[in-house]
């Protein structure tokens, strides 16, 4: 109980609330993932219909319940700062796939609801690796050279060419 109030006591206000900001959003993010990943599990209907709506395949559910439990403890656990860089980074593209994909389908009345949350849950993602501590993120990188003009050059053009060549092997009956 000491440590916790000698921790305490070395917090100012503003750092206090920064950490009661992060936990309460990553609760909310890391609880959206596990709650997914538990209704895949056992095959609740509701996964189902939502991807059979957006028009993605069923087995689907079956690479993204695992992830998403994977991304939940990954955000719970201490340490790991690579292994939550991966779980954000998952986590995010999952919430904009859907959100884009709502509209993509087309933003009735009841996909309104799910593109919206699927937004917020994108946002507070975000807010949630903004806000992480210190002990919670990769250590600082080292600081790079600059890089030639050049080498953007030769990966522009290397990327055109890549494209160029793409159109050229389009397979038959594409065009």
């Amino acid at each position: 109980m000491q440590t916790i109030t000698n921790f305490r006591a070395t917090l100012n206000r503003a750092d206090r609330i920064r950490i009661i900001a992060y936990w309460t959003v990553t609760l909310l993010v890391a609880y959206e993932n596990a709650a997914g990943a538990v209704w895949v599990l056992l095959q609740v209907e509701y996964p189902r219909m939502v991807l059979a709506h957006l028009g993605y395949p069923q087995y689907l559910q079956y690479i993204l319940g695992p992830c998403e439990l994977a991304c939940a403890a990954a955000l719970l656990a201490p340490r790991l700062p690579r292994v939550k860089e991966w779980a954000y980074a998952g986590t995010f593209l999952k919430y904009s796939a859907a959100f884009f994909s709502y509209l993509y389908v087309g933003v009735d009345r009841p996909g309104l609801g799910a593109a919206i949350s699927a937004a917020v849950m994108a946002v507070l993602t975000v807010l949630s690796w903004a806000l992480r501590p210190a002990d919670r993120r990769l250590p600082e990188p080292m600081p790079v050279r600059q890089t030639p003009a050049s080498s953007w050059i030769i990966s522009a053009v290397s990327l055109g060419l890549m494209l160029i060549l793409a159109l050229f092997s389009l397979p038959k009956g594409s065009h």
